[in-house]
């Protein structure tokens, strides 16, 4: 990824719906339908890393209620084929969240990653 991409000068806290939700086009998208955007990460962690995130805001994992079924259950269903392919392709996979401090961007995201640490 360039210096002077979105990812690299973004500033703001919820990057999912100022930047990624809104222009697809400027990344790597694996999966995009009506409820949920998963994409190849623009500054990867991992030799594999995708990101799912919901289109519709969910703050995170903790504060999704009643309501945010809909758009869970297709969040799942998306993490879960993502990693499927993943373990298939590379022989693992990981799912993680973050929560709390630790969520940089504060829309609740999964990234489902494989091999090591770049």
């Amino acid at each position: 990824m360039s210096e002077h991409s979105p990812a690299s000068a973004y500033r703001g806290t919820d990057y999912y719906c100022d930047v990624a939700i809104p222009d697809p086009g400027a990344l790597e998208v694996v999966h995009e339908d009506e409820l949920v955007l998963a994409y190849l990460h623009t500054r990867p962690f991992w030799q594999v890393h995708v990101v799912v995130v919901p289109k519709r805001h969910i703050a995170s994992l903790t504060a999704a209620g009643p309501r945010d079924e809909p758009d869970l259950r297709a969040l799942l269903q998306v993490v879960t084929e993502v990693a499927r392919e993943m373990e298939r392709e590379h022989g693992a996979a990981a799912v993680l969240t973050n929560l709390g401090d630790y969520q940089d961007s504060k829309h609740l995201h999964i990234h489902v990653h494989s091999g090591p640490r770049r």
